[in-house]
């Protein structure tokens, strides 16, 4: 969105509608987000007045946020001088991204006196300051200090001073000061030179202003003069309506009814800011969870290292044996002091070399390979359990992170959150919350329900549904679908004690296909069976479980959308 001083003007024109209107109540829902609540003409409106970096705006929201339990200090000072404050005017200077809003106050003394509100949308320095009626700077949402006396500092008790702009006013000049100031410039483009040139006009802007008017880029008389006086319709008649422009919005000449802009840009920055936080929120999680992945996997290779290690436990077994059958011979078949020759009869009598201790004795050199067998068989026992216990949680995280690649939206990834904050494989990496340490029934209840044949047909999204249409609500004679040995959802058939056709088999075949790790592929085979056959061992994670008597059927993907 090319928020610029054409927009602002639409906005605040629009924002007339508040004049005269009392302030009730001030928030402050993070700290570059101001909420104002105006009883104005009859109505409750709520004004947004936003100064981050990336999504600077002052709008009417009709959006919730939440509020902080104590809030902060610059919204406890608005509290005190503004509210029960009547809007005497809302204003800004020519096409500056500068909005005042000024409010009729009471002072201590109960005389009338006049604060002013500047709303700076200026990008990273975007900027919320309170004036007196002296145009002193009361308080400001970001304080600001210069050494240089002459440079603008934003603290109280300073003169406000307005930015300085070397741009020219394209409001204050007609058309023929227009061309002869183009003249002078080096610019031969309309879309380089008039936002280089002059106040509050984008790139964007001017490039969608050239569509509408089918006026070529080049700089000429009348170009300029066609651009000039639509830019004066738009600001003069308010009648710019904010309008897609190839992959973003900016304003074009269109009627529009009465706050159209206000409510456009709340829904345009409502979606952006949730795909943001969707995206944050994704990322964040993700990052846990490969945190997790890669703890995982460096164990899962020091157990197999561990079990090569033990590869060799037969041999001290084997060396062990030979010293006690030829326990009267070794003295005699010492090669040197460190090693004894002996027939191999695990091995057609082949001659084996077994080094021993010359201070211990024969069957003492036979205990110590024993133990050493002993010792690396009850570590191979060990391992194995481990590596078997390591590699399901190795499965279960590897189905996290298919989850959270199909998940859609917030809700979608705080399930997950949900499911992993419970998670004792998470307990190091990832900060529980009161409110999201067990799922509700309605994100339970969440999974996809379809309709097949006149059959239903159950789809989990995420691993803790899994469990809940398997467990909980599949009857021992459901049919149940699974992508073999493939990350997926369960899908389950209600069969109402029928069996199902085959036909009906494959289209939930090709449903449990879709929703899994191999919907790109052609050819993806699907285990099915009666719910009666799936088990879930105790103790295991979210969305596991074992199965037998299943079958295979190889079919092609399909979402079972448009399946009848």
């Amino acid at each position: 969105m090319a928020f610029d001083g054409i927009v602002l003007n639409s906005i605040v024109q629009e924002l007339s509608v508040l004049k005269n209107g009392k302030v009730n109540k001030i928030y402050e829902p993070s700290k570059d987000e101001l909420i104002f609540s105006i009883y104005a003409n009859g109505n409750n409106f709520a004004l947004n007045i936003n100064v981050n970096a990336n999504n600077y705006r002052i709008n009417l929201t009709t959006k919730s946020k939440p509020n902080p339990y104590a809030a902060p200090n610059f919204c406890m000072l608005l509290r005190k001088y503004l509210i029960g404050a009547k809007i005497n005017n809302i204003y800004m200077n020519d096409l500056e991204r500068i909005a005042f809003l000024e409010f009729e106050c009471l002072n201590e003394m109960n005389d009338k006196i006049i604060r002013t509100l500047v709303i700076e949308l200026m990008g990273k320095y975007s900027n919320v300051i309170l004036l007196n009626q002296d145009n002193n700077i009361i308080d400001a949402l970001k304080k600001h200090d210069s050494e240089n006396k002459d440079a603008r500092s934003i603290m109280p008790a300073r003169k406000y001073i307005f930015p300085d702009s070397k741009k020219q006013n394209i409001l204050k000049l007609n058309e023929n000061e227009i061309i002869e100031y183009a003249k002078s410039q080096k610019e031969n483009t309309l879309d380089t030179l008039m936002p280089n040139n002059f106040t509050g006009i984008s790139k964007m802007f001017i490039q969608a202003s050239l569509e509408k008017l089918n006026l070529s880029n080049t700089v000429t008389e009348k170009s300029l003069r066609e651009i000039y006086n639509y830019i004066k319709s738009i600001v003069n008649f308010n009648n710019g309506k904010c309008k897609k422009y190839k992959n973003n919005y900016t304003i074009t000449l269109e009627e529009k009814e009465q706050l159209e802009n206000n409510f456009f840009l709340d829904d345009y920055y409502f979606s952006k800011s949730q795909e943001e936080l969707y995206k944050n929120y994704r990322n964040d999680l993700l990052k846990v969870i490969n945190y997790t992945l890669d703890k995982i996997i460096r164990r899962l290779d020091n157990i197999n290292s561990k079990i090569k290690s033990c590869g060799n436990m037969e041999k001290y077994k084997i060396y062990g044996e030979l010293l006690i059958a030829n326990i009267y011979r070794v003295d005699t078949l010492k090669i040197n002091d460190n090693f004894v020759e002996l027939e191999n009869y695990y091995d057609n009598n082949e001659h084996i070399k077994i080094q021993i201790e010359n201070n211990l004795t024969t069957s003492e050199n036979a205990e110590k390979y024993f133990k050493k067998y002993n010792r690396l068989k009850n570590t191979l026992e060990v391992v194995n359990v481990q590596k078997k216990d390591t590699e399901q949680e190795l499965n279960y995280l590897e189905s996290l992170i298919y989850e959270i690649d199909n998940a859609q939206d917030i809700d979608s990834v705080n399930e997950i959150y949900n499911e992993i904050s419970e998670n004792i494989l998470f307990n190091d990496n990832i900060k529980k919350s009161k409110k999201t340490t067990k799922a509700s029934n309605s994100s339970l209840e969440n999974y996809l329900k379809l309709k097949i044949d006149e059959y239903t047909v159950l789809v989990g999204k995420n691993n803790r549904q899994n469990d809940y249409i398997t467990m909980k609500l599949a009857k021992d004679n459901d049919y149940w679908f699974h992508a073999k040995d493939i990350h997926g959802s369960h899908v389950i058939l209600k069969s109402n004690g029928d069996m199902p056709k085959m036909e009906t088999i494959i289209k939930c075949a090709e449903i449990a296909a879709y929703y899994s790790k191999a919907k790109f592929s052609s050819n993806v085979p699907v285990d099915y069976t009666l719910k009666k056959y799936v088990k879930k061992p105790n103790g295991a994670v979210a969305g596991y479980v074992i199965y037998t008597d299943q079958k295979t059927v190889n079919v092609e993907p399909n979402s079972g959308i448009n399946l009848k």
